[in-house]
């Protein structure tokens, strides 16, 4: 099995091409760009794949999608998920993953596997400090062989964790490979759910399938009163923008300490706190989820 080599910002960034910006052996089963809409693919081995976004960072997002494969796998599911952001991975902290993937035979990154879930992510092949100083071709291309040269080896499903935003890295992903649905993740405050608007009116646009809305860190209940608190707002509207745009309400999520606590362990709710009414919350969301998309 052959090493990668060392890559990015040292000895060999010179060598880097707009065409294989990540340095892998050719193996020509990478799409070339092309003028016009790319035809849309299927990820080789895999059943499903869904999209987990949000227009807005910081609504936890990359958690939910973690915790969602982590759901998956749970529920006996062979499950995957893929890190697109290219400028800010969080997939090898959430998983506690470090280290270069190997190739394949046939010269295709492997994934780093934790807690039977298969993984891959941008994150894996630079420095845990280093910036991805590049600009959109680049980018694009790394994409694209992120999309395309990984051997996930036979997945029921693949969960996307999206960057936020509506811009190239979504563009890309939804007009290049095939996706079985998409998920949104908001909070209940008023600018992350107008930018989930966004969002949604995207994937309509891409023809994505709306498989729901996710509202994360709902509520807060108090350990010493048991009181519940709406710390960021009323979930009025996220229950308002689902009616409008005729999209479900996948579930809520609370605002706990130790979702963000597990997550920066390296170990996510769904397999540090199995039994917790989060991880229960998580579990939920995965069942309506791959009911939509077939599983």
């Amino acid at each position: 099995m052959a090493a990668l080599q060392r890559r990015f910002f040292h000895q060999t960034f010179r060598a880097l091409s707009h065409e294989n910006p990540l340095g892998l052996p050719r193996t020509g089963s990478i799409p070339r760009m092309q003028r016009g809409l790319p035809e849309r693919r299927k990820i080789k081995d895999v059943a499903k794949v869904v999209a987990v976004s949000s227009a807005k960072g910081g609504v936890g997002k990359s958690t939910v999608a973690a915790n969602l494969s982590l759901a998956f796998a749970r529920m006996g599911y062979r499950s995957g998920i893929l890190d697109t952001d290219i400028f800010g991975p969080s997939i090898p902290t959430l998983f506690d993953l470090s280290g270069e993937p190997r190739l394949s035979s046939n010269n295709q990154l492997l994934p780093m596997s934790n807690y039977g879930v298969k993984t891959m992510s941008m994150g894996y092949l630079v420095g845990e400090e280093a910036p991805v100083v590049w600009r959109g071709l680049m980018v694009m291309k790394a994409l694209q062989q992120l999309l395309h040269e990984v051997d996930w080896g036979g997945l029921d499903i693949l969960v996307l964790d999206l960057p936020p935003g509506t811009g190239d890295t979504q563009l890309s992903v939804t007009q290049q490979i095939v996706l079985d649905g998409s998920v949104i993740v908001t909070t209940p405050h008023t600018l992350a759910v107008k930018d989930a608007v966004k969002g949604i009116n995207m994937f309509k646009k891409v023809n994505v399938p709306l498989l729901g809305l996710v509202q994360n860190m709902s509520l807060f209940n108090c350990p010493h009163c048991h009181h519940d608190t709406a710390v960021f707002g009323s979930n009025e509207r996220v229950k308002e923008i689902c009616a409008e745009h005729s999209i479900d309400l996948l579930g809520d999520i609370p605002l706990h300490q130790n979702v963000g606590d597990d997550g920066q362990r390296g170990k996510p709710t769904v397999v540090s706190e199995p039994d917790s009414e989060r991880a229960q919350a998580f579990m939920d969301i995965a069942k309506l989820v791959g009911s939509k998309v077939g599983l």
